[in-house]
């Protein structure tokens, strides 16, 4: 294997768990020798301006010179890290040695979220990298479920019968196997418990040469339900892998004529996989070429960069992430306990219609312990950033229920961090930071002071 650069592509924000596991998974597939120390990312500056481009330390390894991550954003259904393996900085005709989807949900937790809401960009990414090696990776914060239900068995079967390898759970090999026949696909998901009264259940039939599928795919006034579009693609792509041919259609769904759009990702999935919807037709879809760009407009190059600048070159950390685009974390306790925040400060009052009872949530909250402050982060693009602002306003139920309950004795503060436009000052007093297109670093007025250390100290390690 000839010594080149590693380059990860991401639309997260990078953990240093999950690009450990990445780093670890590249070697044992090669058979190379690596150390691991503590990693650390690290926005790389030049001339005092950022780079737009991080590079991972803490990792040795002879046949990798440096390891460089940089922000993407995906044009539909994309998965959570593209890897490559090559001197220069990738393309998007370079084809990537792995397609990894990351995430903290156990069947613990949510049954289909754990392995349903994310398979159809196993299905989706097929048709620009056929030959991939493709990797479901758990990063789990809360035990993971001692037996696992037969949601969570079924949709990882379906997943290795696609060759998709599942890392960070502990799975028995000889339940966890790939499905070898479509009528064993069959058998199993008519085994499994019965939906609750007045949902639509899954079911898979076979009859009359054609495979039906139902499920209902309708959600919120458009087909948008996507534990059932993960679970019926996923369904759909392994009865088609292990060589159906004929007819499946989906049935039940709930949808009309006018939910039919050419770029909703399940109808672009219809059309490669060659699926009927029950009374409805589905025009072809004129694909876009590329699977992904990279990310230069998005509010979240701004979070993510302070997020990463804090815990890389201060003795603060997040406490909660929300990053736009990016998986919902957990709240952090003090005791280190990682909790899921509620949606709603009273449930049943939102539910009868009283919606200032859901709870917002800031894009990130770091915890500054040496100056005992808490810090919530609104990111906005630039030329939102009154919205930003406004926004600040509304974080009293997450302080009042979460903050104030779990870090009684911190001080809160509400900051806004901006990416984008040419500016070099700021003149809002809420504004905390802006990152603008040119890379330059600007600290607001009345700056948290963990963004003044974190700052010095970056520019102070590039000097």
């Amino acid at each position: 294997m000839e010594n080149k650069n590693l380059w990860i592509l991401t639309e997260e924000r990078p953990k240093r768990e999950v690009i450990s596991s990445i780093l670890i998974k590249f070697a044992k597939d090669n058979k190379l020798a690596c150390f691991i120390d503590t990693i650390r990312i690290l926005p790389i500056l030049k001339s005092g301006k950022f780079s737009f481009l991080y590079e991972v330390v803490g990792f040795r390894c002879n046949r990798i010179k440096r390891v460089f991550i940089k922000s993407v954003s995906g044009f539909s259904s994309f998965v959570d890290f593209l890897v490559f393996h090559q001197e220069e900085q990738p393309t998007q005709t370079d084809i990537p040695l792995y397609a990894i989807e990351e995430t903290k949900t156990d069947d613990k937790e949510s049954r289909n979220t754990g392995v349903y809401q994310r398979a159809s960009k196993f299905v989706f990414i097929d048709y620009y990298y056929s030959n991939v090696k493709r990797i479901m990776l758990y990063n789990l914060k809360i035990e993971q479920k001692v037996e696992p239900t037969s949601t969570y068995v079924f949709g990882s079967r379906l997943l290795l019968t696609l060759g998709v390898e599942i890392l960070g759970k502990k799975l028995d090999n000889k339940i966890f196997t790939p499905f070898t026949s479509v009528d064993e696909i069959i058998k199993f998901k008519g085994a499994m418990r019965k939906a609750p009264a007045g949902n639509v259940p899954i079911l898979i039939e076979k009859s009359n040469g054609k495979i039906t599928i139902s499920g209902r795919l309708y959600k919120s006034g458009r087909l948008s339900h996507d534990p059932n579009i993960g679970a019926l693609s996923l369904i759909s792509a392994a009865i088609r892998k292990l060589g159906w041919k004929d007819d499946i259609v989906i049935t039940e769904h709930g949808l009309n004529q006018s939910h039919i759009k050419a770029g909703n990702k399940f109808i672009k999935i219809a059309n490669r996989l060659d699926l009927k919807i029950s009374g409805l037709t589905t025009t072809s879809v004129k694909e876009k070429s590329n699977y992904w760009k990279y990310e230069t407009e998005g509010e979240k190059l701004g979070t993510i960069f302070i997020h990463l600048v804090v815990e890389n070159f201060t003795k603060g950390y997040s406490i909660f992430e929300n990053h736009a685009g990016c998986e919902k974390g957990y709240f952090i306790t003090k005791e280190g306990k990682h909790i899921p925040l509620e949606k709603y400060s009273d449930r049943e009052a939102y539910k009868n219609g009283d919606k200032n009872k859901i709870i917002s949530i800031p894009d990130l909250i770091l915890i500054d312990f040496g100056r005992t402050e808490i810090i919530n982060v609104e990111g906005k693009k630039y030329q939102f950033r009154q919205n930003g602002i406004e926004e600040l306003k509304s974080f009293g139920d997450i302080e009042e229920n979460y903050i104030k309950k779990y870090y009684p004795k911190f001080k809160i503060t509400r900051t806004v961090v901006l990416y984008g436009s040419k500016e070099n000052k700021i003149i809002e007093i809420e504004v905390g930071f802006l990152l603008n297109e040119n890379g330059n670093l600007i600290l607001g007025i009345k700056a948290p002071e963990l963004f003044k250390e974190a700052i010095k100290n970056l520019i102070d390690f590039w000097s």
